[in-house]
């Protein structure tokens, strides 16, 4: 089949080389020149493992393609994924300008039956917005279809190429079954492709990354309840997620979620519920609990230095993404530590695998990088670990000891035994565990 995606950022990049993947022509397009002119070159704008090779292959097979001609694109395919941004605007709801625009120039640029389909993740009542601008802007005919992402940043590919399930929203049958057709080969393992209509697979996606959030939120508070009482949030979490009813999934304690989708995303609910007078008052603390969560850790090193200015400390942190896998920094955890740190005097030598580039935007001079993760360490008052990468789980702990002015640990993410800490000398600060 022929597709047009507009947006090479993380969803549509990913989406469209997923599709050419299985033999369909796409059409990548985005007003960015750089951008498109360095795809072409082989040169990917995210980091996303095994992006990079299906990219290169597909496009040297020519069925994936750049432009910046959205005409060009839309003229030449049956299906236009808009896939553009949708940033929280600064009352918490969604920016749909870009959707918007996209849909107006799709309009203008058809030339035949089209199937337009919202891969952003965009509020209830978008499509219909769509819908009313296309059919401004074209005399042909088409259909809007709502096409909810869920991606996991660190695994989209896996993410794309076998899903759980597909959801698809439209009130037309025609739609529905071209798209039931586009996605047949991901599902060969008998998952579902779920047909509903355009709304209530707009507040699917809401409602899962929603309720997902809520769930760490939980253990987040649970956790900090741990703290207070004497308890061992491990035990209470296996406890819980042996329960079929609750399962084990985003029961892990930590500083707080973040990245592209869930602060987004729950902003976005709450904004929605509120516009249609009815408040989801439940995720308005999930936002609350997170944002404190966030700097959990510095309540603990200040309880633990005994003081609030770190003027002529130094600390090591291993971690800046909002997660392992990706160098996405969008809402990351270790932007309010590390800028509070730096506030009250500390010095900051950090150490990520992938995201020094982009984390660079948040910090402007603020932190040291260092290319290993124990240098990051050398005569730092105490390590503190924000992301958990694969790498930080087995360290040399004797090193990280010699490494240190004296040795401590404050753990973001529940990566060690504290028992096994402290039987190696290290004053051990975890999230709800002992």
């Amino acid at each position: 089949m022929k597709v047009c995606v507009i947006g090479t950022g993380y969803v549509g990049l990913v989406a469209g080389t997923c599709f050419a993947e299985y033999g369909n022509d796409v059409v990548c397009v985005d007003k960015d020149e750089k951008k498109v002119e360095n795809l072409k070159n082989g040169i990917i704008p995210i980091y996303e493992p095994g992006l990079s090779e299906l990219v290169l292959n597909n496009a040297k097979e020519n069925r994936l393609k750049f432009t910046t001609s959205l005409k060009e694109g839309v003229e030449a395919c049956d299906f236009v994924f808009i896939a553009v941004g949708t940033p929280t605007s600064a009352d918490g709801s969604a920016d749909l300008s870009m959707v918007y625009g996209v849909a107006t120039e799709v309009g203008k640029a058809m030339n035949g039956y089209k199937i337009i389909v919202d891969k952003s993740t965009v509020p209830v009542g978008t499509a219909d917005e769509v819908r009313r601008i296309v059919g401004e802007n074209t005399k042909h005919d088409f259909a809007v279809v709502s096409n909810p992402e869920f991606l996991k940043e660190g695994a989209a590919i896996d993410d794309f190429m076998r899903p759980e399930r597909v959801v698809i929203g439209s009130d037309s049958e025609k739609a529905l079954d071209m798209m039931a057709e586009l996605y047949s080969p991901f599902v060969l393992n008998g998952n579902p492709i779920l047909r509903m209509s355009l709304r209530s697979a707009e507040l699917t996606k809401y409602a899962c990354n929603a309720f997902l959030a809520t769930k760490i939120s939980f253990s987040n508070e649970i956790a900090n309840l741990c703290d207070a009482v004497g308890a061992n949030y491990e035990d209470v979490r296996k406890g819980m997620g042996t329960d079929s009813r609750i399962g084990r999934q985003f029961l892990y304690a930590g500083i707080g979620y973040g990245g592209s989708c869930f602060p987004k995303d729950v902003q976005a609910l709450i904004k929605t519920s509120q516009s249609y007078n009815t408040p989801v008052r439940i995720l308005e603390m999930v936002e609350e609990v997170n944002e404190n969560q966030k700097t959990r850790l510095l309540t603990k090193i200040i309880d633990h230095f005994k003081t609030e200015d770190f003027s002529g400390m130094t600390f090591g942190i291993w971690g800046l993404a909002f997660k392992p896998g990706t160098d996405d920094m969008r809402e990351a955890p270790s932007i309010p530590l590390i800028l509070e740190l730096h506030k009250r005097g500390a010095r900051i030598q950090a150490f990520d695998p992938v995201a020094e580039e982009t984390a660079e935007f948040y910090f402007q001079g603020k932190v040291d990088y260092k290319q290993k993760p124990y240098d990051a360490l050398v005569d730092a008052d105490a390590m503190v670990l924000v992301t958990e990468w694969r790498e930080f789980r087995e360290p040399d702990f004797e090193k990280i000891k010699s490494l240190l002015k004296k040795p401590v640990i404050f753990d973001g993410r529940n990566q060690y035994k504290p028992q096994n800490m402290q039987k190696l000398g290290f004053s051990y600060y975890s999230i709800g565990t002992r």
